[in-house]
């Protein structure tokens, strides 16, 4: 039985997917273990530490394996291919593809084949299971907080957020012991809370965590010299999210759907739109009201008092400055980097196979082993590339999002391209 009398005969197409598939499981596992020591047995590490349950960790685990899996599948994909193409070269089994009348294009064609699937694989387990993993991820930490606060309160210790200093003594499940609060209160000045006793407590508004006090003693003072003091027997002391830890925070782009990133790159184009208007109005004013006093010099008579250069230029200048400073949010910036990253990896396969697979060629002797090394060092380089990329694209608004993150996969696909095509004229 065979495919299209065009194509790949069934046999070989099976002969050459399954040795890849072979080799593909081989690069994912030990990418996957790469990544998931990175990732999670640092952070399961710190959580076993403070006696948080087996079954939770295996659960937060769990939540966390759609990043992992979505970033171990193209560079598997690549290193797969060089792993399969060299021992094919290797053992001459290229050659006799060859002289049985199969090109290099038929013969490549399962494995293309194979990288559309993978990369389809990839962006589902990302666009999909990720935001649903993330959530997951956040809702049981918010529970395992409330249960054992140590988790971000460490006994006798000083945290620091962005607006509060936390100081705790001993910390139990659920409580904490002669807690102290470093603030600045709603008219700014500096203000400490003392209590005697801390609990976390549930709050309807999900982007904040409450802190129930009891026995509370409140300092502040004014300009340093006006102290004010209050008691209470409880005090209750809400703390954003955002600001508490990463773990819990409100889902970034990069845990969000494609879809959801693309109407959320929507609203904040909405809400920009005015400001560049009002930037482009402004410039227009200004620009033509230099251009006036241009002409008015051209025209002036040669008898009129001079014109004031230095201030012609002080103006000129400044309309260069404000042409500058074009209104920009770094936050749209940075929603649209990983709106196209979502894209860029997962179908990174397939420009991996394309380089992969006439760099195998032209090592004959090299088997599955130099392969797997020469697969690292690429994957190397292109995960450098994109982070290049997306660090450059983040500070400089007016570097095009589609190109930073696109840039490795074109590049890696156009020297691919042109090694096939040399290895086709050889």
């Amino acid at each position: 039985m065979t495919l299209p009398r065009r194509g790949v005969p069934a046999l070989v197409f099976r002969y050459i997917g399954g040795e890849f598939f072979i080799s593909f499981l081989v690069c994912f596992a030990f990418f996957f273990f790469i990544f998931f020591v990175n990732q999670l047995l640092l952070l399961a590490e710190d959580i076993l530490q403070k006696d948080v349950p087996l079954t939770d960790v295996a659960l937060l685990i769990l939540y966390s394996l759609p990043s992992i899996i979505a970033i171990s599948v193209p560079f598997a994909t690549l290193v797969g291919v060089l792993m399969t193409v060299g021992r094919l070269s290797t053992d001459n089994e290229m050659v006799a593809f060859q002289a049985s009348g199969f090109s290099l294009v038929r013969i490549f064609f399962p494995i293309l084949v194979a990288s559309l699937v993978l990369s389809g694989l990839s962006f589902g387990v990302n666009d999909f299971l990720l935001p649903r993993g993330t959530r997951n991820f956040a809702r049981l930490y918010r529970d395992l907080l409330y249960s054992n606060p140590a988790l971000e309160l460490e006994p006798f210790s000083v945290k620091r957020y962005q607006n509060d200093t936390l100081i705790t003594g001993a910390v139990f499940p659920g409580r904490i012991e002669n807690f102290v609060i470093l603030d600045t209160d709603g008219q700014g000045f500096r203000r400490v809370i003392t209590a005697a006793e801390a609990r976390l407590v549930r709050e309807g508004d999900l982007n904040s965590i409450g802190l129930e006090l009891t026995d509370v003693v409140t300092h502040s003072t004014e300009g340093g010299i006006r102290h004010n003091y209050s008691f209470a027997e409880t005090l209750r002391y809400n703390i954003l999210l955002e600001d508490i830890t990463v773990a819990i925070r409100a889902p970034g782009p990069r845990e969000m759907s494609a879809r959801t990133v693309a109407e959320e790159i929507r609203k904040k184009q909405d809400a920009l739109e005015p400001r560049i208007k009002e930037w482009q109005k402004e410039i227009a004013l200004e620009s033509h009201e230099l251009g006036l006093l241009a002409l008015d010099q051209n025209l002036r008579h040669p008898d009129a008092p001079p014109v004031d250069r230095a201030s012609l230029n002080r103006q000129a200048r400044s309309v260069l400055r404000r042409i500058e400073r074009k209104p920009h949010d770094r936050s749209l910036q940075i929603h649209r980097l990983e709106y196209y990253k979502k894209f860029s990896i997962p179908f990174a396969s397939v420009s991996f196979v394309f380089l992969a697979f006439p760099l195998g060629l032209f090592s004959k002797r090299s088997g599955r082993s130099v392969g797997f090394g020469i697969g690292l060092l690429i994957a190397t380089g292109y995960w450098a590339l994109l982070i290049a990329g997306q660090t450059f694209g983040s500070q400089r608004p007016e570097v095009s999002p589609l190109l930073a993150m696109w840039l490795p996969n074109g590049l890696f696909f156009v020297i691919g391209a042109v090694l096939f095509f040399r290895r086709m004229n050889r």
